[in-house]
């Protein structure tokens, strides 16, 4: 019998905090309301800043949609007791010209060498999805302070691999690794969400990992 293909790590090479991070942001990309309340329950608990549990809630609706995105920081609201602030950068539209300056610089670190081959072809399917993508994706979200690039790069590799979109997948394995992630710690973030993965998931995921390690 073929011997099936695990993500595995056989130390940890992420801290407590950031492996709970990393999971939680797979179960709100894919989990049931059920789920997504007994995480946030979890993580409540768990010891992991509460910034990085809002800013990791509020990138989640780049990648899984404001409709998980809500629910999620509904969860999070109940589960912490922590009212939402009462004013925020991101509510400040007068800063579009800041987060276009942010997002170039964000995008470009994640896509490294291949940073412009990507704005032409996001250009090509659409001038506005080139627009959005860098002044409120890498912007507006991914370049807020209240969490680190790696440590959200390493939490979009575990909601893409669940979701199983694996043209973005294989662009935020090269996109952690370019925000200083080492390949230990990839394989570490992979682990913690391999029992969420479908065999059929796991096997591809486990193939285009090894590629990009061989990049």
């Amino acid at each position: 019998m073929a011997k099936r293909a695990r993500l595995t790590s056989s130390v940890p090479a992420l801290d407590a905090a950031t492996r709970e991070l990393v999971r939680l942001a797979a179960v709100i990309a894919s989990g049931t309301e059920g789920q997504i309340r007994a995480a946030m329950g979890h993580i409540a608990r768990a010891g992991v800043p509460p910034v990085w549990v809002e800013e990791l809630v509020l990138q989640t609706y780049l990648f899984a949609g404001f409709p998980r995105g809500l629910n999620a920081m509904r969860e999070w609201r109940r589960a912490s007791g922590r009212e939402a602030p009462e004013r925020d950068d991101g509510e400040r539209l007068e800063n579009t010209a800041a987060w276009q300056r942010q997002g170039e610089e964000t995008c470009r670190t994640v896509y490294g060498a291949m940073y412009e081959r990507l704005r032409v072809n996001i250009r090509n399917l659409h001038p506005a999805l080139d627009a959005w993508m860098i002044v409120e994706g890498y912007g507006k979200v991914l370049s807020r302070p209240g969490l680190d690039l790696k440590r959200r790069e390493l939490c979009v590799v575990a909601a893409c691999a669940v979701l199983e979109q694996e043209r973005q997948l294989h662009s935020h394995l090269h996109g952690a690794l370019n925000a200083g992630a080492t390949p230990a710690e990839v394989d570490d973030a992979l682990a913690v969400v391999d029992d969420l993965l479908e065999p059929a998931t796991r096997e591809r995921v486990v193939h285009l990992w090894s590629r990009v390690r061989r990049d």
